[in-house]
């Protein structure tokens, strides 16, 4: 492992343990094992390591779901996954660094720009999935398929953070996602006659 990688490792582990309390490029260091002058070689900024750490920390946790996304057939199957996807980064610490990284991101543009890194990453896999599972169904015509992502990325990291303050609460919200999951399994199913009412409908409402 290079230095700069130990550094984002190092760095990634104080936030989900310590958060931005327990940051500091002394702190980083120890954690690292290397000398304090080389956190400023490789990082102009704290807030530039801590982006760096929380887009590395992403990519890969995105990296390890890609497989089991391209598996799933379904609406119902994605939010399946995405409590599996929850369940995992809570354990993980990752939830954690989210929540540092996205409370810092009020005050520092630096974290900002991770956090939006972050959404961005989640919500174009998840845009993939969705269009692929849409195709040739009858939401296809009806569901802004960008929009219907980033609603998704956009409650799973809610709940996340949600679910630190008030865990039952939490836990509930899932099930309510899980609840809607099986109702738009039973949409994706309908037959073309109902499918076109279900679309003059939702155009008569204005969708």
């Amino acid at each position: 492992m290079t230095t700069r990688d130990k550094l984002l490792s190092a760095t990634a582990d104080a936030l989900r343990c310590d958060g931005f309390g327990g940051l500091s490029a002394r702190t980083i260091a120890a954690r690292a094992n290397v000398n304090q002058a080389l956190v400023f070689y490789h990082f102009g900024t704290m807030s530039e390591m801590v982006q760096a750490a929380t887009r590395k920390s992403v990519d890969e946790s995105v990296a390890y779901y890609r497989d089991r996304f391209a598996e799933v057939q379904s609406l119902s199957e994605l939010l399946a996954v995405g409590r599996g996807l929850h369940d995992r980064e809570r354990g993980t610490g990752n939830v954690a660094l989210m929540a540092q990284v996205m409370a810092g991101a009020q005050q520092d543009l630096a974290l900002a720009t991770a956090a939006a890194d972050a959404m961005k990453a989640w919500s174009e896999e998840i845009e993939r999935t969705v269009a692929r599972v849409l195709a040739g169904t009858a939401m296809a015509d009806l569901i802004d398929t960008a929009g219907f992502a980033q609603a998704i990325c956009a409650a799973f990291i809610g709940l996340e953070l949600f679910e630190g303050v008030d865990p039952a609460g939490g836990a509930a919200a899932l099930d309510a996602l899980e609840t809607l999951g099986s109702l738009l399994g039973i949409v994706e199913g309908l037959g073309p006659v109902a499918s076109r009412t279900l679309r003059a409908k939702l155009q008569r409402s204005g969708r």
